[in-house]
């Protein structure tokens, strides 16, 4: 025997739509109706809950560069605003970052290095959840980094801020940018480990070329070139430098070796 419902599809997806348009902004949409102010105050609080959680978890120095009042309403307005495009929990932090990147115009007043801020923290995330493995199969890796051909561990991220975003945290908050962008260098190493290092313009333009590599140029092929590009007078001073740079990148696990 079929069962009369008390409402029909459309308006049980009214009703849906209208209890989540309270569950995100409870000051300007009302509750449905005949719903327990008790019962939509648990929904209410559960919800903001686990996603302002999440988000101060996966930004925790920019939680805390926050007081209080200004994390709580950037949450409010991620959590009224943003029309997420996934419903899965880990790509949270991407979905929040896109909001302040094409959202939150105001972002910037808050603090200017706020959306860099974010982007450095979602990078150690993303590198961290990333499913991909170091690659070892076909790399020598002792080989010789000036006469082999080096490899750039895949699971790195060379990066340009105008503001040292690796420094920053409740003690230092910087107004002015420095007068140049600060290069990092963002990987994962063998033990699972997100580390940073800062690089100079010289070693950021090395591991661009390493990452671009396309032709299979030496070391010491790249680094030639690099000398012409900036037209110092001695290219072997370049290349010896860049040695060492290789070898620090090597030790640290940037650099696996040649093939």
């Amino acid at each position: 025997m079929p069962v009369n419902l008390p409402f029909t599809k459309d308006s049980f997806k009214d009703i849906q739509y209208r209890f989540t348009r309270h569950i995100r902004d409870p000051d300007n949409a009302p509750a449905p109706e005949d719903i327990e102010e008790r019962r939509m105050a648990i929904y209410r609080d559960l919800l903001y809950r686990n996603v302002e959680s999440f988000l101060a978890n996966s930004f925790p120095v920019l939680r805390k560069v926050l007081k209080d009042d200004e994390w709580h309403s950037l949450m409010r307005e991620y959590f009224r605003n943003h029309k997420a495009r996934t419903p899965l929990f880990p790509r949270m932090p991407q979905e929040f970052l896109q909001y302040l990147q094409d959202e939150k115009e105001t972002a910037g007043s808050m603090y200017p290095f706020l959306l860099e801020l974010a982007h450095y923290e979602w990078v150690e995330l993303a590198l961290s959840l990333d499913t991909r493995e170091i690659r070892q199969d076909g790399i020598n890796p002792e080989g010789d980094l000036l006469s082999g051909v080096p490899v750039l561990n895949e699971l790195s991220w060379s990066l340009a801020y105008e503001y040292p975003v690796h420094r920053i945290g409740p003690d230092f908050l910087p107004e002015a940018k420095p007068a140049q962008p600060v290069c990092l260098l963002v990987y994962r190493d063998r033990q699972d480990k997100v580390r940073f290092i800062e690089l100079n313009p010289l070693a950021a333009r090395l591991v661009d070329c390493l990452k671009e590599n396309e032709r299979g140029n030496t070391g010491r092929e790249i680094l030639t070139e690099i000398a012409a590009e900036i037209a110092h007078p001695d290219p072997e001073a370049v290349i010896g430098g860049g040695a060492s740079v290789l070898e620090d990148m090597r030790e640290k696990q940037i650099v696996l070796g040649t093939e």
